[in-house]
């Protein structure tokens, strides 16, 4: 057995392979077979189901059933096809005895109404979102919030020209041009009323909501997105991608009165500039964590899940990993700190929901773009081993620098010591290029430390922190009572507001 200096991810929280493909390049085969043997399972949607069962949409247009995943190892997986002939779906939901499921052009439901196992009845739930044919056009979803909402999310084209053009509005303001809504975030009302909410996405290929209700999505690094993020969706919200203001003046826009956007100028800055503009609730910092976040998964486990009940999980594309997020309001608005938290899945993460065991599903597939791993789709499970890692479990901002929260107690001797932090911030660049670097970075001093009598709490006061900068921590100094490394000594926090 490891000693505790030793202990790695794998240690707490292991990987049990239910389908991988053996290949990277497998789900580029012409020819398919039936499942089990060759099911190519590049999962685009999970929704666990409480007798057990798991179904799974996958990225050619099929919803699939499978029984047996629990098992450890799992030798007897079963697969039964629900539904057939989809358009990319890209998300699943089973709600109020149906499923859901987001394709291209539509939110729809899904539902078997002879009990036979297979779906008899497709039916449009909402439409309208412009497509102009584009690649790059995907719609994710849904996701329900606090108030039985469904939200969707809907990709920008890249690069439209010749005939796409014909199918996109533009904005007569500032000249913009893509398919109607894209870019944007979309509510759609149990009534099936179809409501644009907010705008400035990307790549948004992550919803999801916290254990309040409230909705939240992840984008990718590209033109105008200096890195990875997470951002509180609510009405009214510009988040950075210009080209989703092709729709600001049609009937329902949330967004008005956009007439100049800065361009190349630092993060902060920007928001000064641009006062519909609001900062992502996380930045991940790129490469440190992550470089294409996906999904969001809430813990709901209340502890079966290891000791980060009511935090975010996000799923991570092409490091094939998973990283945490908490998140904590300040002044009325979200922010917090990211953590790394599970490397060496068997392909890129695009899916994540939580087993009623309170285990993890990761939904695989490459599919597009290059990952880490040695397959290009299948279905894992992380499971929680019962051993309490050694991690920063929160990073609260205060009113004079931050508040660590610890899962196990801390030694004071090195919890006290000023060698066994780093803290430095930077922002980055607000432009129309592809992704930033780290930019205006400075070093924070500590001028007082302070324990808990418990060990679980260490408050920082820190010099020099910044307003709408990323505050890196690196803790490697401090130790367990037990004399443990933290497995992961680095958190980075999102100061959008210092608290009063």
């Amino acid at each position: 057995m490891p000693s505790h200096s030793q202990a790695g991810e794998e240690d707490y929280y292991p990987l049990i392979s239910i389908v991988t493909s053996a290949a990277k390049t497998d789900s580029r085969s012409k020819n398919w077979k039936p499942a089990p043997d060759d099911l190519v399972l590049e999962v685009s949607g999970i929704a666990a189901l409480e007798d057990g069962r798991l179904a799974v949409a996958i990225r050619k247009g099929e919803i699939w059933i499978l029984d047996g995943v629990y098992e450890n190892p799992p030798k007897s997986v079963t697969y039964q096809k629900f539904a057939t002939a989809l358009h990319e779906p890209l998300g699943l939901i089973w709600n109020d005895g149906a499923f859901y499921t987001t394709q291209r052009s539509e939110l729809t439901r899904i539902k078997d109404n002879d009990g036979d196992g297979v779906a008899d009845e497709y039916s449009t739930v909402a439409k309208g979102w412009g497509v102009t044919g584009h690649y790059h056009e995907y719609a994710f979803g849904p996701k329900l919030d606090g108030d039985g909402n469904m939200w969707v999310t809907l990709n920008i084209g890249l690069g439209l020209k010749g005939d796409l053009l014909k199918r996109t509005v533009k904005d007569p303001k500032l000249g913009y041009r893509q398919a109607l809504w894209r870019g944007w975030g979309m509510k759609i009302t149990p009534k099936g009323e179809l409501i644009p909410v907010c705008a400035g996405m990307r790549s948004p290929s992550g919803i999801g909501s916290n254990a309040e209700g409230d909705m939240f999505y992840t984008d990718q690094q590209g033109n105008w997105v200096a890195t990875n993020t997470l951002h509180h969706m609510r009405d009214g919200a510009f988040f950075h991608h210009v080209e989703a203001l092709a729709s600001m003046s049609q009937p329902g826009s949330t967004i008005h009165d956009v007439e100049n956007i800065p361009n190349g100028v630092p993060f902060p800055q920007a928001i000064e500039k641009f006062p519909q503009l609001v900062p992502p609730a996380i930045w991940f910092p790129y490469k440190k964590v992550g470089q294409s976040g996906t999904d969001i998964m809430l813990d709901k486990s209340e502890g079966k899940f290891g000791p980060f009940a009511g935090q975010f999980f996000v799923g991570e594309f092409t490091q094939a990993a998973i990283n945490r997020v908490f998140l904590e309001k300040v002044g009325g608005e979200y922010q917090g700190a990211c953590f790394p938290f599970r490397h060496g899945f068997a392909s890129a993460v695009l899916r994540l929901e939580q087993g009623e065991d309170g285990s993890v599903f990761a939904g695989l597939t490459n599919r597009g773009w290059s990952s880490l791993g040695a397959a290009s789709y299948g279905l894992q499970r992380l499971v929680w081993s019962g051993k309490t890692p050694f991690e920063i479990k929160e990073m609260r901002a205060t009113k004079e620098g931050f508040d660590l929260i610890f899962t196990k107690p801390v030694d004071p001797e090195t919890a006290k010591n000023p060698e066994s932090y780093t803290i430095s911030n930077y922002t980055y660049l607000y432009h129309s290029t592809y992704g930033s670097d780290e930019i205006q970075t400075k070093r924070n001093s500590i001028s007082k430390i302070t324990v808990s009598d418990d060990g679980l709490k260490v408050a920082l006061k820190v010099n020099g922190r910044r307003e709408l900068y990323v505050h890196e921590l690196e803790a490697k100094g401090i130790r367990s009572r037990d004399s443990e490394s933290l497995l992961h000594p680095q958190a980075y926090y999102t100061l959008n507001r210092i608290p009063e």
